[in-house]
């Protein structure tokens, strides 16, 4: 019964942000010339498909989804690329959307479809990089610990269409982005690495955070990060006044679906916050504590209540394990509860996939730690290994749903009865 009602609250988190239900209120008018869509992200083929149904004119354009997470559209290209790793696919994908844009005039539309992924999507190096070198970088900085803001930023700074660069190739021409937001705090400079907003971050700030998290990276990105041409486009660009960017799916809407079915259950709601970051070992000790605060005192909430969270931790990865960033988050949730009655809690992507695995999270409950026990599991040492995949694949506590076509982060909720 507790997993199947926290998976009813994730199943309405997912919903809450499907292009299909939304997209249309926040498309314009069609143009005096072209319009051409274009977009990048783990929701691009699923916004391409519902501008077309509800567009009223001509179109035609190209964007850029993960495998597996394509859709048949009738005038706009759908092209599978590699993720979170960029590939030759993305490169190609990427140069041919800027070839689209630099044609464009002042009459035209260019529509831009982003969403999570989009970073690893649109690779196009900057002058003097190889694809490897990109390549290469990208995994350092996912198994760094560093933020996605801190990923960003470096990214923006070695490519040829990130930050803000992509409506620059597009001016003249009217540009308007319909963004689905994966990242703390709503940031349209973050979200896909902006490719169409103002970059308020320096070169400096792109070799900060090489030094903070001591990545190996080749003397090619020494040099771009240290060549005054590889400075991203800032606020007061004239090329990107005219810019404009509308938020359709975001966090706070996929946590407040969720909320409102809690409600129908008779169970009290309680939203700790769409952008919570950190460590996953580290947010869920302070989840675990929040949720023992409800088993002794009855606060914030008493009995029945769900605790509801989002935003995007990170893995600082050590071990030689499987498991994306919510699965650890519940490994190290269920050591830190250690078997209190009355504790269920799941964590999953909404995209559907857990870091690079095929599950879009985990649960637990009260029994977790006892049955993997009597497996020869020992869950500290897991943890240790960033195992939690395999530690809940023995279990059977995998949340398997498939891509899902849309991003808005992580989901989190901890049910207490």
């Amino acid at each position: 019964m507790s997993d199947r009602f926290l998976r009813q609250l994730f199943n309405a988190s997912v919903a809450a942000a499907n292009p299909a239900l939304m997209l249309a209120d926040y498309l314009p008018s069609p143009p005096k010339g072209r319009t051409i869509v274009i977009g990048a992200g783990k929701a691009a083929a699923s916004m391409a498909r519902a501008v077309e149904d509800a567009w009223q004119g001509s179109l035609s354009g190209l964007v850029v989804t993960p495998y597996d997470h394509g859709l048949d559209c009738k005038h706009i290209d759908v092209v599978e690329a590699a993720h979170p790793v960029p590939d030759q696919q993305g490169r190609d994908a990427a140069r041919r959307i800027l070839n689209l844009l630099e044609e464009l005039g002042p009459d035209d539309l260019a529509l831009c479809l982003i969403s999570g992924g989009g970073s690893a999507l649109l690779s196009l190096p900057g002058e003097g990089l190889s694809l490897e070198d990109k390549q290469d970088l990208n995994s350092q900085l996912l198994k760094s610990g560093a933020s996605i803001s801190e990923i960003n930023c470096v990214r923006k700074h070695l490519s040829v269409i990130k930050g803000g660069r992509l409506a620059v190739a597009a001016y003249p021409a009217r540009v308007l982005t319909l963004a689905i937001s994966d990242v703390p705090g709503d940031d349209l400079a973050v979200i896909g690495s902006g490719p169409t907003v103002a970059d308020p971050t320096t070169l400096a700030d792109a070799r900060a955070i090489i030094e903070k998290y001591a990545l190996d990276v080749g003397p090619a990105i020494i040099k771009a990060l240290e060549n005054p041409l590889s400075e991203t486009p800032k606020p007061d660009d004239e090329r990107l006044q005219g810019i404009e960017t509308r938020l359709i799916a975001t966090p706070q809407m996929a946590i407040e679906a969720a909320a409102d079915v809690a409600r129908k259950a008779g169970i009290t709601p309680v939203i700790l916050g769409d952008s919570i970051e950190g460590e996953a070992r580290d947010v869920a000790q302070v989840m675990a504590g929040i949720a023992l605060q409800v088993v002794r005192h009855g606060q914030p909430a008493g009995r029945p209540c769900v605790l509801l969270s989002g935003g995007e931790t990170t893995v600082t990865v050590r071990g030689k394990g499987r498991g994306g960033r919510n699965a650890e988050f519940l490994l190290a949730l269920a050591i830190a509860l250690d078997g209190v009655p009355g504790v269920w809690a799941i964590a999953c992507d909404t995209d559907g996939i857990d870091g690079s695995e095929d599950n879009a999270g985990c649960l637990i409950g009260p029994d977790t730690l006892a049955r993997a026990k009597a497996l020869g599991l020992d869950a500290k040492v897991y943890l240790a290994d960033n195992d939690a995949y395999t530690y809940f694949a023995a279990l059977d506590d995998l949340v398997i749903s498939g891509p899902t076509l849309t991003n808005v982060n992580d989901f989190r909720a901890i049910l207490v009865q």
